[in-house]
C-alpha cells in the first residue's frame, strides 16, 4: 500500500503481520481527528473487543497539527502535537485491542480541498485492504467542515469500490452535532453500554485534548447517557448509554443518490414533523 503523504503510517497494536491485519477488520472507522474514532465509533470497538473473529480498524485523516493546547501543552509547536496526538492514538488503538491503526497524515486544508484526489485514493487503498463489513464515519449533518469533508471523501472512496466488495453498513455518527433530532425511526440506535470503563479509558488517553480545556471524555459519556434517556418518552431506559448515527448505506448503494439532498430530507422530515405538531395542538 503506497500512501500518498510520506509520513503516512499503519501501526498494529498487536505485532501481526499488516497484510493480515488489514485483511480480518471487519468494522472500519474513517475519521478525521485523533480521538473522533473513540468518541463517535465506540459501537465498533465493542462490537469487537476479545472476540476472535471480529476486528476493528481505526483510521485518522489529518495530522493533528491545528489541535488546541493548553498546560503541560502550551508551548508545543505544531510538529510535537502531531507527535503527541500520535501516541494517543496508538495508545487508544492498543487498550481498545484494535486490528491496525492508519494515519493518513493530511493538513484540514487538504481534505477540505474537493480538487485533490489523493484523500479518497488513500481511503479507497484502505479499504479494499480490509473490505470491512460495517464502516462508520461522521455524518453530513455535522457543523465541522474537517468531518463533513472526511464524509464526502469516505462516500467517493466506497463509490469506487466493486459492488461485492461494498460494506453491508455504512454510518454517519455523532462528534460536532448530535443527532438526536432525526426522527426516531430514522435514527440507527446504537448501545453503547457495556464496558463502561473501556470507554471511560479509551477517551482518557487523549490527555492533550483535555489538557487544552475540551472535557470530550465528560461530554461524550454525558451524550450516551442523554441519548439512552431521552430516546424514548414513554418508556423505561433500555440501555444505559446510546449513540445515533445516520444510515449512509443507501449513498453508496447507489451512486447517483445526491448526497446533499438526502441528508437535507432527513431535515426537512424533522422540520415537517416540529411544523404538523404545533399546528395540531395549536
Amino acid at each position: 500500500m503506497q500512501l500518498h503523504v510520506p509520513t503516512a503510517g499503519l501501526y498494529v497494536p498487536d505485532g501481526s503481520p499488516m497484510p493480515d491485519a488489514l485483511a480480518r477488520t471487519t468494522h472500519l472507522c474513517i475519521a478525521a481527528h485523533q480521538d473522533d474514532i473513540e468518541i463517535m465509533a465506540y459501537h465498533g470497538v465493542l462490537a469487537c473487543f476479545g472476540l476472535p473473529d471480529a476486528w476493528f480498524t481505526g483510521v485518522v485523516v489529518t495530522n493533528g497539527s491545528g489541535s488546541p493546547r493548553d498546560d503541560v501543552y502550551a508551548n508545543y509547536t505544531d510538529e510535537q502535537m502531531m507527535a503527541v496526538r500520535r501516541v494517543e492514538q496508538q495508545k487508544a488503538a492498543m487498550v481498545g485491542e484494535y486490528s491496525a491503526q492508519a494515519f493518513l497524515d493530511y493538513t484540514s486544508s487538504d481534505v477540505k480541498n474537493p480538487g485533490n484526489p489523493d484523500v479518497a485514493d488513500d481511503l479507497y487503498q484502505i479499504l479494499m485492504a480490509t473490505r470491512p463489513r460495517v464502516v462508520y464515519t461522521h455524518n453530513p449533518a455535522d457543523k465541522h467542515d474537517t468531518h463533513v469533508s472526511v464524509t464526502l471523501r469516505t462516500l467517493a472512496a466506497l463509490r469506487r469500490m466493486p459492488a461485492e466488495a461494498r460494506p453491508e453498513q455504512v454510518l454517519g455518527c455523532e462528534v460536532w452535532r448530535g443527532l438526536d433530532w432525526m426522527q426516531d425511526e430514522e435514527k440507527v440506535a446504537l448501545d453503547v453500554s457495556a464496558h463502561e470503563s473501556l470507554a471511560e479509558a479509551l477517551l482518557g488517553v487523549f490527555d492533550s485534548q483535555i489538557c487544552g480545556g475540551k472535557r470530550y471524555d465528560l461530554a461524550t459519556i454525558g451524550r450516551r447517557r442523554a441519548n439512552a434517556t431521552y430516546f424514548a418518552s414513554h418508556t423505561t431506559d433500555v440501555f444505559t448509554q446510546m449513540n445515533f448515527a445516520m444510515d449512509l448505506t443507501p449513498l453508496v448503494r447507489d451512486a447517483s443518490l445526491d448526497i446533499a439532498t438526502y441528508t437535507q430530507e432527513f431535515i426537512t422530515r424533522f422540520a415537517n414533523d416540529v411544523n404538523a405538531r404545533l399546528r395540531k395542538l395549536a
